[in-house]
């Protein structure tokens, strides 16, 4: 076991992990918040607001994240009103084209678990919600949000994990996270086994601490799970 490569493999590596955390963590955000807005549309009483909605999910539930990337990247800059826009400047790089295509992608699986953890809240705590004379945006505060967040927590976790391994693709546009610096190492050593192993460590790792952090959240929201 060649110890000193190991170590200084690790170390090379290591040093992607802050991009990787900004990927996940700012798709994540905005995914959440894309997906929040779909979710709503899906409840909406028009009929064309849900079936946009549906087709948003369709969209981006029925297509490979990779060729979302591609066609980020690669495709918008041969749209000439892109590339005049205020957009281009950020369309430009890659860092956004992955945040971008990551957050359309989380979104659409994120908007069908909100919309799976708002149908699950009991019906009948509803309409006694609103026999007390809770409706609206008070109802939604009150009785609705709290509950669907408990119940759409583990599923929303999960969805976190995805988000951080599907982060590795951002290296196929040239961004130097874990796995485009793995690329990169093994490019110069052909040590693909040794290099490839402990990016996948390191990804192991971060797991790790994304489902201690959904436990604890779950912990803190839902007190009979505290012993």
């Amino acid at each position: 076991m060649d110890w000193p490569f190991l170590a200084r493999t690790a170390g090379e590596l290591l040093t992607g992990v802050p991009l990787t955390l900004q990927l996940t963590g700012i798709a994540l955000c905005a995914g959440f918040v894309l997906a929040a807005s779909v979710a709503a549309l899906a409840h909406n009483r028009l009929a064309p607001l849900r079936w946009l909605a549906r087709l948003y999910v369709g969209l981006f539930q029925g297509t490979p994240l990779l060729v979302q990337i591609f066609i980020i990247y690669y495709g918008f800059g041969q749209i000439e009103y892109l590339r005049s826009s205020f957009l281009w400047p950020f369309l430009a790089q890659a860092y956004w084209c992955a945040i971008l295509a990551l957050s359309l992608n989380t979104s659409a699986y994120g908007a069908e678990i909100i919309r799976g953890a708002i149908a699950a809240v009991p019906r009948n705590e509803i309409e006694a919600a609103q026999a007390m004379g809770m409706s609206g945006f008070l109802l939604r505060r009150r009785i609705i949000w709290p509950q669907a967040l408990r119940y759409g927590l583990a599923n929303y976790g999960n969805e976190a994990i995805l988000l951080l391994k599907a982060t590795s693709l951002a290296s196929v546009i040239t961004l130097m996270d874990v796995t485009g610096i793995a690329y990169r190492l093994v490019s110069k050593t052909y040590r693909s086994e040794e290099i490839f192993t402990i990016a996948g460590m390191i990804y192991l790792s971060l797991t790790f601490v994304i489902v201690g952090c959904v436990h604890m959240l779950e912990r803190w929201l839902l007190p009979r799970n505290r012993v």
